[in-house]
């Protein structure tokens, strides 16, 4: 008899390991999105429980009596977040996965601070129909981003472009003061957003297979978690100043 392997029987073995270790990754994937999402809920949800406890009593809230009529503290409370950001982006490669967790909790504790205004702007009809509305734009649009096979990267350079003429819009208008042109921007800002939502999402995910088991996967997370989190928020505020109705 022949002395030869059956090709069949050889190969047996290694799709048996190839399928463990597909297994394996997708399994590393889901709890490294979980994680994200995790954050990324968790921040939104501090943000609003901190905006609602610092608008209460109205009229007579911390929110009514240090931000709506400014001082030097409303103006720490309002750029505070923003410098949470830059920190946290341009600092992620010197610091510790829990340095960056501390800070992103502390973002979202002044972003809620932040935010709390929008109690004393609008009826709270109005916030809960935005916030319902942008959680299930923000699930459907992340669900594409995450199984779409289009390689969404040269729409991700358009959105951030737009952000940054989305910036400027809103600059001039500050001195213009005009209605049309905030209804203009309102709009362009849920439609960049919510591209930035599906791009981000993808993004995300692409990561995972860089930064998989290795000690950058803990920032990673919260870096992308801080995305979301911003992509969700914008995409909140511009829905709630296109169909908002102030509080009465």
């Amino acid at each position: 008899m022949a002395n030869w392997s059956d090709p069949r029987q050889s190969a047996a073995p290694y799709r048996t390991a190839a399928g463990i270790q597909t297994e394996a990754y997708d399994a590393g994937l889901r709890s490294y999105m979980l994680s994200v999402y995790n954050y990324m809920t968790s921040g939104v949800l501090l943000t609003g429980i901190v905006a609602m406890l610092f608008a209460r009593g109205g009229v007579d809230s911390p929110a009514a009596n240090i931000i709506m009529s400014g001082g030097p503290l409303a103006w720490v409370i309002m750029l505070a977040p923003l410098g949470f950001v830059f920190a946290m982006s341009f600092g992620q490669a010197r610091m510790k996965t829990s340095t960056l967790q501390l800070m992103f909790w502390g973002f979202a504790v002044f972003m809620g601070l932040s935010l709390s205004t929008v109690f004393l702007q609008y009826s709270g009809t109005s916030i809960a129909q935005a916030f319902f509305a942008t959680a299930a734009a923000f699930a459907g649009l992340s669900l594409y981003g995450y199984t779409t096979k289009k390689d969404l990267s040269a729409m991700g350079t358009f959105l951030i472009m737009g952000v940054v003429g989305l910036i400027v819009a809103m600059l001039v208008n500050l001195f213009l003061q005009s209605s049309a042109l905030d209804l203009v921007v309102s709009f362009i800002g849920v439609l960049l957003f919510a591209g930035l939502t599906a791009y981000d999402t993808q993004r995300t995910k692409s990561m995972y297979a860089q930064v998989a088991g290795t000690e950058l996967e803990g920032r990673v997370v919260i870096m992308a978690a801080l995305s979301l989190y911003l992509d969700f928020i914008n995409m909140f505020l511009f829905l709630l100043r296109l169909f908002g109705s102030n509080r009465g």
